[in-house]
């Protein structure tokens, strides 16, 4: 998606003429003692004001001096200047995020799924909210590194719990599609906002990609486990275990990614191939001389042998393709993108064992025998033999388990014109994208620092709501977008993007937390955060991986539990004093 010039190009000549400026506007202010035992007295009320009440008592300037990031970008003491940076710091990492989703985008055209999708494009995801954790725990000394490392965690917590409530909540009411027979209508939404009857469906996939994200909070309990029996012997080696089991869980994570394609197709090819045997038996079944089975549960050979003979239209006891296809006429395999030909020749290929492209009357009673006993063993218990009613059951599984896997080829793809243009063009907005969330992570980290400073406000509470935003955003309304094309196939897409970016934040980012904290030895005392993360991931993972279609009123919970996720921090930390 192409950027607008003139934007951009105003928000430049903004930022260039506070940089410019930025020397003059400084404010350092040298503080002189007094021996007024009031004033004492109203700096000691102050102090315990700011303690009791940490989100009240702020200054619009404050009496330390500010230090600038590489020694020539602009800094602030004050109030209203780290706001404004945080606002330009924070627009900036949101155009590296822009520049980094819209160049992974074109290259997984170019190049597809696999190694580019699984490996590379999750790692660019992750790359600004890693860059801000990494500079977060760099920046000066083990003091300073150790104040501000609580901005890494709360961008880590802040942007794992915004997919997962807001965004998550968000795509569920603008992707919503009426709801029958427990499954989401593509493109069809007349009930509105009902709460029961309308909803989205994913496939499969996207609830294994939950069951990942369920998994990747393995880390977060064992760097834990120190805290919760209470010794403080074993903090660094429970560090380093949970990092080296992030590391673990990164590499297994992007291994699946890298195959899942490949996986995802020979299921889909099983699944059509099912969808076919249960066709073609429905079909057999209307045109039954007699019962398919004898009395003893076996498959009749006779009535079998009836019905090739009667398929066979010129006699000659030998079924060819046009024969076939004539049996296969007036099943729906559009359903599953398979026409009547594909499907013959998937029964040539399980029938004609002599390979003649012909099948004589014994290859026929041994296929459509095996198929009886494959659909009697899926079958209802209660269906029984005589009945036939297995058969019906076996055709609605199979079509609920292809629906199930997704269809990708529901949507015509275009190729990419001028392959090596558009290459250019992505390694160019990745770059870019890179260098601009290397270069001003560590300037939006101060920033943050320096506004908890004068306002007194924990800067983890700040970076939990504020840094996601930047970070996020692109991908928020890619999301958005693609959800609101209110088809099976674009959910599925968003939700695994959403899951993906959650387990990329929990494995990925944490890794290189844990690697700060380890490396630097800093306290890791962030209980109250790390429950946080746990409650929201294995909530609304469970539900993800146990079911594939939302009502509304799911979206209800998400959106609640983002306030709530900010409330219990805030009591745990400081009424609690878990910190």
């Amino acid at each position: 998606m192409a950027f607008k010039s003139y934007p951009y190009l105003i928000f430049l000549i903004f930022f260039l003429t506070f940089l410019t400026l930025s020397p003059l506007t400084q404010t350092r202010f040298i503080s002189s003692s007094s021996s007024s035992s009031s004033l004492v007295s109203d700096e000691i009320n102050d102090y315990q004001h700011s303690k009791s009440y940490p989100f009240l008592s702020y200054k619009f300037s404050s009496e330390e001096t500010c230090e600038q990031t590489y020694g020539f970008l602009p800094c602030t003491s004050s109030v209203l200047g780290n706001l404004f940076l945080i606002v330009v710091y924070g627009f900036l990492m949101f155009t590296a995020a822009r520049y980094l989703s819209n160049g992974s985008e074109l290259l997984l055209e170019i190049l597809g799924p696999g190694l580019i999708g699984g490996l590379f494009l999750p790692v660019l995801g992750a790359l600004p909210d890693a860059m801000l954790i990494l500079v977060s725990g760099l920046s000066g000394s083990a003091e300073v590194a150790q104040s501000q490392v609580l901005v890494g965690m709360g961008l880590l917590a802040g942007s794992t719990v915004m997919l997962l409530t807001v965004l998550w909540g968000s795509c569920v009411v603008v992707g919503k599609c009426d709801l029958e027979d427990s499954s989401a209508v593509d493109k069809k939404d007349t009930k509105r906002f009902s709460l029961a009857g309308s909803g989205v469906s994913t496939d499969i996939w996207t609830s294994y990609s939950a069951m990942f994200l369920v998994i990747s909070v393995v880390p977060f309990i064992i760097v834990q486990l120190p805290q919760v029996f209470h010794t403080s012997s074993g903090k660094r080696v429970a560090i380093l275990i949970a990092l080296i089991v992030s590391v673990v869980l990164l590499i297994s994570y992007c291994t699946y990614q890298v195959f899942q394609p490949w996986i995802q197709e020979r299921k889909l090819a099983f699944a059509k191939h099912k969808h076919v045997m249960s066709g073609i038996l429905k079909q057999l079944k209307q045109r039954s001389l007699g019962r398919l089975f004898t009395e003893d549960g076996e498959p009749n050979e006779d009535v079998i042998r009836k019905l090739f003979k009667s398929i066979d239209v010129d006699s000659d006891g030998l079924l060819s393709h046009s024969e076939l296809t004539a049996l296969v006429i007036g099943i729906r395999f559009e359903e599953i993108d398979l026409n009547n030909n594909d499907a013959v020749r998937k029964v040539m290929n399980d029938f004609d064992t002599s390979g003649d492209s012909l099948l004589d009357e014994s290859e026929f009673i041994i296929g459509i025998s095996k198929w009886l006993k494959e659909a009697k063993r899926s079958g209802k218990a209660d269906s029984g033999a005589h009945t036939m009613k297995f058969v019906d059951d076996f055709h609605q599984q199979t079509k609920r388990e292809h629906d199930s896997l997704g269809n990708q080829n529901d949507e015509d793809a275009e190729g990419v014109k001028n392959v090596r243009r558009t290459s250019i063009k992505a390694a160019l907005m990745l770059l870019l994208g890179t260098a601009i969330a290397a270069a001003f992570a560590d300037p939006l980290v101060d920033a943050v620092d320096n506004f908890s400073s004068a306002t007194s406000i924990p800067s983890f509470f700040i970076s939990f709501i504020a840094l996601p935003l930047a970070t996020n955003s692109s991908e928020a309304v890619s999301a958005l977008i693609f959800a609101s094309r209110k088809k099976k196939r674009t959910a599925s897409l968003t939700f695994s993007e959403i899951y993906g970016g959650a387990t990329m934040n929990n494995i990925l980012c944490l890794a290189v937390f844990l690697a700060l904290v380890y490396v630097r030895n800093l306290t890791w005392d962030f209980s109250a955060e790390v429950l946080v993360i746990l409650i929201v991931c294995v909530v609304m993972g469970i539900v993800a991986s146990i079911r594939t279609t939302f009502p509304l009123w799911t979206a209800i919970i998400a959106f609640a539990l983002y306030p709530l996720s900010l409330l219990l921090v805030y009591i745990l930390d400081y009424q609690f004093g878990w910190s």
